[in-house]
């Protein structure tokens, strides 16, 4: 999916974004259609509490102060109801995209690399929250920040920010500072490097009443390892190497790291309460963003 050399960061995630959808529309189109899935009738994640909308009436209970009873809808039926609003304070999600070297590797030119998958995920579920009203913001160094607001002009701001961002190490781990406490977070990355900063961050965050998700991006030929015979390894920035003549022996001492790195991943989610999924590129993006979604909507319920 890598669009021609020398087009614009910007433009090559447009042009991302309109290659992964095909015959449906670019992303934020698609996003726009997901949302009225997942969003029906407005806000989409809809509980009691300060706000001027109409939610529903409940029966009133003996802790109800008479002056929150809906007399008109009492005279109706022999109990008495409370009406409800529903709650519309903004809340705050923080997006951290890796968007290192690794994240560039694709095992297939018909395939997208794991970052564009990675940052169109961020950007149609930043598309999905501001338009439900919430704040949203990327993690990124002190000297680039984007903090969370909400609005369109921060749905152009986040896909400027997306489209630039790039990190020369060959695996990346989230920095820029911690998530305003009691907020939401979402973290995309393949997870391959060292995941003792990744285990700092979250309990960090965890520390202060962070709650979200981490997406682990992976493609579908670091899951199955399909190589045989003769094969080089390298890595994306060319400071690991490693030549074999067996790469087959390989195989199953390489699923078993890989399954032994997913299980920290989700001891990790149960240690800070974050819900965990991995996700493959030759699978739609619409998969990652509905569970993405949904995760949010769960944990912000519970």
């Amino acid at each position: 999916m890598s669009a021609a050399p020398g087009l614009p960061d910007a433009t090559r995630l447009r042009s991302g974004a309109e290659a992964l959808a095909g015959p449906l529309p670019p992303l934020l189109a698609e996003a726009e259609r997901l949302a009225a899935s997942v969003l029906p009738g407005g806000h989409g994640r809809r509980r009691s509490g300060p706000g001027d909308e109409f939610w529903q009436y409940r029966a009133a209970t003996s802790s109800d102060p008479a002056s929150r009873i809906d007399w008109r809808r009492s005279a109706r039926s022999d109990a008495h109801f409370v009406r409800e609003t529903e709650w519309q304070a903004a809340q705050t999600v923080t997006l951290w995209v890796d968007s290192a070297r690794a994240m560039e590797f694709s095992s297939d030119r018909a395939r997208p690399p794991k970052a564009d998958r990675a940052r169109l995920v961020a950007l149609a579920a930043a598309v999905l929250l501001i338009r439900a009203g919430e704040r949203v913001g990327l993690m990124r160094p002190a000297a680039l920040p984007l903090p969370p607001r909400t609005g369109q002009a921060q749905l152009g701001a986040l896909a400027q920010a997306l489209a630039a961002d790039a990190d020369d190490r060959d695996y990346g781990a989230p920095d820029g500072g911690l998530p305003p406490a009691h907020s939401r977070a979402v973290f995309l990355s393949d997870f391959l490097g060292d995941l003792d900063p990744v285990e700092a961050a979250l309990t960090s965050a965890a520390d202060r009443g962070v709650r979200g998700a981490l997406v682990q991006v992976l493609d579908p030929a670091e899951e199955s390892f399909p190589y045989d015979g003769r094969a080089i390894f390298e890595s994306m920035q060319g400071g690991l190497r490693h030549e074999t003549l067996r790469a087959g022996d390989l195989r199953e001492r390489y699923r078993d790291r890989l399954a032994a790195r997913k299980d920290r991943l989700e001891a990790l989610g149960r240690l800070t309460g974050w819900q965990v999924s991995c996700h493959h590129t030759d699978t739609p993006a619409s998969v990652a963003l509905m569970w993405l979604w949904h995760a949010l909507a769960a944990r912000e319920t519970r």
